[in-house]
């Protein structure tokens, strides 16, 4: 499908599709360590299971956004999301620590292949002068998704329990895959460069000092974000909180990421980056160091909220 500047039928679809993706999958954020607790894994356990997700997902994304340039956006977009919705349905039979590993590392692999190609796809379907435009757009959809999202999960694993959690994930993903399937654009294949001499020239970009540095922060950053994902779940429940209040504290998180993004983009383009991204893990050292400190709701939301300021 061509850019159509008057057409946006296209990108409200993409729009769509990226908000029920991650919408269903972050579903699962508050729940996991519970669950996973539930079936006899200790801390190191829960840690693995979202290190094995989160190291996957980070491994595969390169030759996944390579993949989606040779084969057009697509295919990989219908696989992500179709390896996401296995992951979430085999999560329901799991039955030991080990087997939710396996099912997560899935998870890593359909979000890399997913997250790719849907925002290679904003590019296909507008045309280049309203592009970041729809990118704002594009990302508010899915950082809204990722507020709704551990929020609700929270709420569901209260009435329905948290196996069922994971069932209703996986259901709304198979719709997601559907729907996709049916409605969502080709994209044009970018070009035809051999994958082997793609990845060897995105490995001599870590030549860049910069992008390193880039880089060593970012990694930094999801790490923290990483530990509290993982175990704040398990913490509060050691309090007496309900998977609906941990739900909560996720959503703080999330809601303050997405409204803080854009002043915090406007200061970028006003003061040096690197002040702004020092601060930005400064307020991440603190939210986690203070959340091992405190045990009030809205104590914990408070620097949940911290944390959603640190992590733009």
């Amino acid at each position: 499908m061509t850019k159509n500047t008057h057409d946006l039928t296209p990108f409200l679809l993409v729009c769509l599709i990226g908000f029920a993706a991650f919408f269903s999958s972050y579903l699962r954020i508050p729940v996991m360590p519970l669950f996973a607790a539930s079936l006899g894994a200790g801390p190191a356990q829960v840690g693995t299971i979202n290190g094995a997700f989160m190291l996957t997902a980070g491994l595969l994304s390169i030759p996944a956004g390579l993949l989606a340039d040779r084969t057009g956006r697509k295919l990989p977009i219908i696989a992500g999301v179709t390896a996401t919705a296995i992951s979430s349905l085999l999560v329901t039979l799991c039955h030991e620590p080990g087997q939710m590993v396996a099912a997560y590392i899935i998870f890593g692999a359909g979000l890399a292949a997913f997250a790719p190609g849907m925002l290679s796809l904003v590019a296909d379907v507008m045309p280049s002068n309203r592009l970041g435009q729809a990118y704002g757009w594009y990302t508010t959809a899915i950082y809204v998704a990722m507020t709704l999202g551990p929020a609700s999960g929270g709420y569901l694993a209260k009435v329905l329990g948290l196996r069922q959690v994971f069932l209703v994930s996986g259901g709304v993903l198979v719709a997601v895959t559907l729907l996709a399937l049916m409605l969502l654009p080709q994209g044009p294949p970018r070009h035809k460069t051999d994958l082997h001499i793609a990845l060897a020239e995105s490995v001599n970009l870590l030549r860049n000092r910069s992008l390193l540095a880039c880089l060593l922060a970012t990694a930094g950053s999801c790490i923290g974000f990483g530990v509290f994902l993982t175990f704040l779940p398990l913490y509060a429940s050691q309090h007496g909180y309900d998977p609906a209040r941990v739900g909560l504290i996720f959503a703080a998180q999330a809601v303050t990421n997405v409204v803080g993004r854009v002043p915090i983009g406007s200061l970028a383009d006003r003061f040096d980056r690197r002040w702004l991204v020092a601060v930005g893990l400064l307020c991440l050292a603190i939210a986690l160091t203070a959340l091992g400190q405190v045990v009030q709701l809205a104590q914990l939301m408070l620097c949940a909220v911290v944390m959603g300021v640190g992590w733009p």
